[in-house]
């Protein structure tokens, strides 16, 4: 029997397993308050975490001040304690100070709280990339520890090559599929649902896809059940209650509604 020459990919080692982690409602420790702690403190407020800083209030940047102000973060006014990774789900660690970040890091490991030192990546169990965001799209690159600076230049380039409303598109498609699941509910629908959103994000642009209105979704919606995706005209024609039939909405399935 002829071996079968199938291609895969070619296994690529020494890389991270890039994920987008959830930590909403998570409790974060940061340890230290300088300029690469509020880096991280940003970071983790964007994605809606619970964040302490650890450390002296003498030793805050003016960032972090603020957020401790504000009571974006709680604070706790000395240098770290074991006691402090108590309730820890993620411990962050940013401070000038080698022997006290690798001590933290192995108290982290036998409590099994994944842990980032930062500028030391063998204490490392995850990295921070750098991200690009625009609403709901995130973009990170990671070097993997080895050249943050160039992470930066990276992302920033590829920053510039998106369309200026790549954030205001895909929050239209994230309302278009909420709405697509109040329509089609179960399980057993999940495929066809993604097989025509899928149609739906290859036909419009953009830009197409930013001027859509809710009447717009509520007329594109109205051609889920044949699997069909109308061209933007037709539904700009459909604006105003038009007349479906005339415009082939239904394909001979007139009696389909979608409730407001």
């Amino acid at each position: 029997m002829a071996e079968t020459q199938t291609k895969f990919p070619e296994v690529q080692g020494g890389g991270s397993l890039i994920v987008a982690w959830q930590v909403k409602g998570k409790r974060v420790l940061v340890v230290g308050g300088g300029e690469v702690a509020a880096g991280r403190i940003l970071n983790c407020l964007n994605a809606d975490a619970l964040v302490t800083v650890v450390g002296p209030a003498s030793g805050l940047n003016p960032e972090v001040a603020h957020r401790v102000a504000q009571k974006q973060v709680a604070h706790i006014d000395r240098k770290f304690e074991p006691s402090d990774l108590d309730g820890a789900d993620m411990v962050l660690v940013a401070v000038d100070d080698p022997q006290a970040s690798t001590a933290i890091w192995k108290l982290c490991k036998e409590r099994r709280i994944p842990a980032n030192i930062a500028d030391v990546p063998p204490e490392c169990d995850f990295y921070f990339g750098s991200v690009h965001r625009d609403g709901p799209l995130q973009i990170m690159v990671s070097t993997n520890g080895k050249g943050p600076r160039l992470a930066s230049t990276i992302r920033k380039f590829i920053a510039r090559q998106l369309p200026g409303d790549a954030g205001r598109a895909i929050e239209t498609v994230g309302q278009l599929r909420v709405k697509l699941r109040q329509l089609a509910p179960r399980s057993e629908d999940g495929p066809r649902r993604m097989a025509w959103m899928t149609q739906v994000s290859d036909a419009y642009t953009f830009d197409e896809m930013c001027g859509l209105t809710e009447e717009d979704m509520h007329n594109l919606l109205r051609y889920y059940p044949s699997g069909r995706v109308p061209s933007l005209d037709v539904l700009k024609a459909m604006r105003g209650n038009a007349d479906v039939v005339r415009l082939d909405v239904f394909d001979g399935s007139f009696g389909f509604s979608v409730g407001a």
